[in-house]
């Protein structure tokens, strides 16, 4: 494994660095929630600023609208944008997911209908998969869609739907068989977010946001063109969209959680911790804090080793491995213990709910962290991956 930067890349880095330094916006004046739509102009606006400077969607084909940039120059932007700490990409799942699924899968009209609005922030979308009882069993999914003439009719239900209360269109998958194995008779529809008939409920989290939504669709027309891939060969598609789910995430995430940590070491000092031989100590001095704060930075250089081995296997042969589940198990763990540690030490202070000082970023990270280990793959689900494509474990069942 050898991620030394040649000289191209260093001077991606470098022309990235300076653009950011440029051109990043400044924090949003406000409650940085989705559901402000004040908010998602903010960040429709500066996705639109990177589209115009060549910065959305690099890994795409330059005939796409990307720049046919590398893994490695992929992982430095996304590194690149967190360590500047710049807003986040409104249309992520489009840009991640969906657009090149329609790039490998799509017709020429759907190409020309989504990729340029997908890369500019013009349309977002979201991913209709989970339902209330078909989650980590995907292919079990219920919601129907019967052919009627040149349109299929949809009815169901769609859960966890990230995104879906401000999404233009929907990555939708649906049922066309019955009487087909589960794995079959699916089928991918592109969905109009205003057709007649959708209704979307958002799920508001206990740390405050309502980013999951639940979409109802009762009798709602998407005419067959909008068909990904074939007719029955959804499963395809869909395994298309999750191979690119969790690739590339590491580089985001591990700056992510070292500058929460940064965050928490600098808090240390305003926190009393004294004890009988030292009554003007603070957490800073603790030594059991101090354990708990190596033990992080520990788990952190696990990390980082293992999203480099990651991007290692994507930049050899460009498909995502099975490293990604490992990565996403470990991240998603290590956060909820971080958070965790976080709230243990602050004591007190980790009530404080103002998302303004650094309390209120240590109270909402814990209580946001309870999700992750269960979007984007459980852990249970993440395990049997590891177990069986990894070890060579015989499958559970």
């Amino acid at each position: 494994m050898d991620l030394t930067l040649s000289a191209d890349e260093r001077a991606f880095r470098d022309e990235l660095r300076a653009w950011l330094e440029s051109n990043r916006p400044e924090p949003f004046d406000g409650q940085a929630h989705s559901e402000d739509r004040d908010y998602l102009e903010y960040l429709r606006a500066w996705q639109r600023r990177l589209f115009e400077a060549g910065y959305s969607g690099l890994t795409w084909p330059a005939a796409f609208g990307g720049r046919g940039a590398t893994p490695v120059e992929q992982s430095i932007f996304v590194e690149e944008m967190a360590r500047a700490n710049a807003p986040d990409v409104v249309g992520a799942i489009g840009i991640g997911l969906i657009g090149p699924t329609i790039i490998a899968l799509g017709t020429d009209a759907q190409k020309a209908a989504y990729l340029e609005p997908i890369l500019s922030g013009d349309q977002v979308w979201c991913q209709g998969f989970s339902e209330p009882d078909s989650g980590s069993d995907l292919a079990s999914l219920a919601t129907r869609a019967v052919r009627d003439g040149d349109d299929f009719i949809v009815n169901g239900q769609k859960i966890w739907t990230s995104y879906a209360h401000i999404a233009d269109y929907c990555f939708l998958l649906v049922r066309t068989d019955r009487d087909a194995q589960k794995h079959k008779g699916i089928t991918c529809l592109l969905v109009d977010m205003q057709s007649e008939g959708i209704t979307v409920r958002p799920l508001r989290m206990m740390s405050g946001d309502a980013a999951f939504n639940e979409i109802f669709f009762t009798d709602v027309r998407v005419p067959a063109t909008q068909v990904l891939g074939e007719i029955d060969g959804g499963w395809r598609v869909a395994i298309t969209a999750l191979m690119n789910e969790r690739a590339n995430l590491g580089a985001a995430v591990r700056v992510m959680l070292s500058r929460f940590l940064e965050t928490l070491i600098n808090a240390l000092p305003d926190i009393p911790r004294p004890s009988s031989h030292h009554p003007n100590r603070s957490a800073a001095g603790d030594p059991l804090v101090r354990q708990q704060i190596a033990q992080a930075h520990l788990d952190l250089e696990v990390f980082r080793m293992t999203a480099d081995r990651a991007l290692a296997r994507i930049a050899t042969d460009g498909v995502p491995g099975p490293e990604g589940s490992i990565l996403k198990l470990f991240w998603s763990e290590l956060n909820q213990r971080l958070t965790q540690a976080a709230m243990e030490i602050a004591g007190p202070y980790s009530q404080l709910t103002d998302e303004q000082e650094v309390w209120g970023q240590i109270s909402y990270a814990y209580l946001r962290a309870r999700g992750n280990t269960i979007e984007a793959g459980t852990s249970e689900v993440l395990r049997n991956i590891v177990a069986e494509r990894v070890l060579g474990f015989p499958k559970s069942y």
